[in-house]
């Protein structure tokens, strides 16, 4: 986590979320600079840059900014700016072009930075302290807490800010069964509760006071300028965290309407149902985000962690961070081991939220992926636990 020391407002949000995550001193990283300008220089950031990369554990695996201003390094977010360095690959080399590509789009890793050498950054953006401390606050409740929510795909009528209703279709059938979906033609949804997931293109949202957005929700909207925090005739995305929701998205400079600049909705509701963070779920669904930022709670996670249950045919596991593919059952009396091998195989569908593992009796059990489907070798972790990017499942009976 970085704290601006000249921004009273991001010392108070560091110290109350380091507080609330329990970040160890060591991971908290002070610089010093004027919070009053919407971008900031490149010889300034590469300064501050150079600096917390010297100071930053090896063991950290990305980056919380803890303020609203500056957004912007010259032609990049903030938040990409650190994940990769000031480069202007990552900005148009003229209007409407594209930029180099992220190694993080739809690869699921949870140590971006031991795979890849770089460290994917969010903001915890907000203008005063007590919309921070609500943020923060929903990231926390969201964990784990296996909502039962509804995702909004819109198709308005703004035809240059639609590019992605294209897909919508195609990313409903593809969440049956793991994500209640509805695709919706209207310029604005009114009246809703029980929001998980929130896209739509246009200029800006209307009716966001009507809405209900379950803790750990994710929502954007396809515009030019949703990134500019503040200063904006268009919509910030800020506003849809002031609404409720725990994170968002947004272009800082014009990026025309390139769908690979923005969100991929079918990729961020695929991984975070998985239970990947928010951050990674959504670092890992924009293919070019050099002029994207990204702001909300990063550590949320509402899909992570499991649950088991002994019945008489075996041990009934729910969960959804399991990636489908085959594994191999081990069992140990202590969480130390030695563990044992079991003669069964779990193979894992798609989208399989309940498993049955056979049942050895009391102690601990452990999941290891024998072969893990639709991953590059060189990204898979296998499971997670607990927040955490493991090798296998453990879980104590």
């Amino acid at each position: 986590m970085i704290i601006n020391d000249s921004d009273p407002l991001s010392i108070r949000i560091g110290r109350y979320y380091q507080k609330s995550r329990n970040i160890p001193q060591r991971n908290v990283l002070h610089v010093s600079f004027n919070p009053d300008s919407v971008a900031m220089s490149r010889q300034l950031f590469e300064r501050i840059r150079a600096r917390v990369i010297a100071h930053t554990p090896d063991h950290v695996q990305a980056y919380a900014l803890t303020w609203v201003k500056p957004y912007r390094v010259g032609c990049m977010s903030i938040t990409s700016a650190f994940t990769f360095g000031f480069d202007k690959a990552y900005c148009s080399s003229h209007r409407c072009a594209a930029t180099r590509r992220s190694p993080l789009f739809n690869h699921r890793t949870a140590t971006p930075y031991t795979d890849y050498g770089i460290r994917p950054t969010m903001s915890i953006a907000a203008t005063g302290f007590e919309r921070a401390k609500a943020l923060i606050d929903r990231g926390i409740r969201a964990d784990n807490s296996q909502p039962a929510g509804t995702a909004y795909l819109l198709s308005t009528s703004d035809k240059a800010r639609n590019v992605r209703s294209i897909h919508f279709e195609k990313i409903q059938r593809r969440m049956t069964d793991w994500i209640e979906t509805e695709v919706m033609t209207s310029d604005g949804l009114e009246n809703a509760g029980n929001i998980l997931f929130y896209f739509t293109g246009s200029v800006s949202v209307p009716y966001l006071d009507s809405l209900q957005f379950i803790p750990g929700a994710i929502a954007d909207h396809l515009t030019s300028a949703g990134g500019k925090l503040s200063g904006s005739r268009q919509m910030s995305a800020l506003r849809w965290l002031e609404a409720g929701a725990t994170g968002s998205y947004g272009t800082v400079v014009e990026p025309c309407n390139l769908p690979g600049k923005f969100p991929n909705p079918g990729l961020v509701m695929e991984s975070y149902a998985a239970g990947r963070t928010l951050l990674e779920a959504y670092w890992q669904s924009v293919q070019q985000p050099g002029e994207g930022i990204f702001i909300g709670e990063p550590l949320a996670a509402p899909f992570d962690g499991y649950t088991a249950e002994v019945q008489q045919n075996g041990i009934l596991l729910r969960t959804r961070i399991l990636p489908p593919g085959l594994y191999q059952v081990l069992h140990a009396e202590n969480p130390v081991g030695p563990y044992r091998t079991l003669p069964d195989f779990i193979e894992v569908a798609n989208h399989q939220r309940e498993i049955t593992l056979p049942d050895s009796g009391p102690g601990y059990y452990r999941l290891e992926p024998v072969s893990v489907i639709g991953q590059p070798e060189h990204t898979r972790h296998g499971p997670r636990s607990s927040g955490k990017g493991t090798t296998q499942m453990d879980g104590a009976l």
